[in-house]
């Protein structure tokens, strides 16, 4: 079975763009003509491949097909020699890595970037369903079409105001949680307590607000121990059961294809990690 090019691209665009309508404009062709190249692409794969809702989003059959339509638009990109500076990296980040070591990675590299946000545990699914072409996560198991390689561990220490920490309890004294995907807390909750605590949570999804609220008081929480360790010399923050810490292992996922910006990238992302995240494990310094 051979898809065709232009209408695994439009496929793609109207993933990317969200709507029939959207593509028509990002691909200068009319509404009609995206309908006719999807519902062709859908007869020849024999499967619905477009969640028609708002946003459209690709079927779980669909996914394949989108990874496959980025990696054609890629292959293309690289081949014609004058458009590097032109080129577009996806990538899905967690908040952590964001806030902290990955952005140096990208300093001086000529592309441009399109970076998502999820939580470690969940950043593999963009590259699974073709949205993104590389993923900073917490999956050591490859996505199928891609490579693993692990970049380090993130420590994270449990951590909260001082006046919060006197008088500290994990079933009564608030946690502050990014969103409802993290678990770091309540991991590191049930590694302290070997029980499951479930204290009141505050959802605060921003790292600058996530560390303003801990330094206000309003809650505790776990934060990379490079930014934990400056706010307790500052006075502002102080450890909570400081015999234990989280470690978290970091992998970078990327598309297995022979792409000059997907090495360079990757080769720039394992030595920014290098320079922040620990080599090995609690137990293994």
């Amino acid at each position: 079975m051979k898809f065709d090019a232009q209408q695994l691209a439009t496929f793609a665009a109207v993933v990317h763009e969200g709507s029939f309508d959207a593509a028509a404009r990002a691909l200068r062709i009319t509404p009609s003509a995206v309908s006719q190249r999807i519902k062709a692409l859908e007869e020849m794969a024999g499967q619905i491949l477009v969640k028609r809702a708002k946003p459209c989003r690709a079927t779980t059959a669909g996914g394949p097909l989108l990874r496959l339509a980025g990696q054609i638009a890629l292959l293309e990109q690289e081949a014609i020699e004058h458009t590097a500076a032109a080129m577009t990296a996806t990538i899905v980040v967690n908040s952590d890595s964001l806030a902290t070591w990955f952005l140096p990675a990208l300093k001086g590299l000529p592309y441009l970037f399109d970076i998502q946000e999820d939580d470690q545990d969940f950043t593999a699914d963009l590259l699974r369903d073709g949205s993104a072409m590389a993923a900073v996560t917490s999956q050591n198991i490859a996505v199928q079409g891609c490579r693993a390689e692990r970049l380090g561990y993130m420590r994270y220490f449990a951590v909260a105001a001082p006046a919060l920490a006197r008088n500290f309890d994990f079933e009564t004294t608030p946690v502050i949680m990014f969103n409802r995907k993290d678990q770091l807390q309540h991991r590191f909750m049930r590694t302290v307590s070997k029980r499951r605590p479930a204290p009141p949570a505050h959802y605060i999804p921003s790292v600058i607000a996530f560390t303003e609220a801990m330094r206000l008081g309003i809650g505790w929480g776990m934060a990379p121990e490079h930014q934990a360790n400056a706010e307790i010399a500052a006075g502002r923050w102080k450890r909570i059961a400081p015999s234990h810490h989280l470690d978290v292992p970091l992998y970078w996922q990327y598309w297995r294809l022979q792409s000059p910006m997907l090495q360079t990238l990757t080769s720039a992302v394992k030595t920014a990690a290098a320079a922040y995240l620990r080599a090995h494990p609690a137990g293994r310094d």
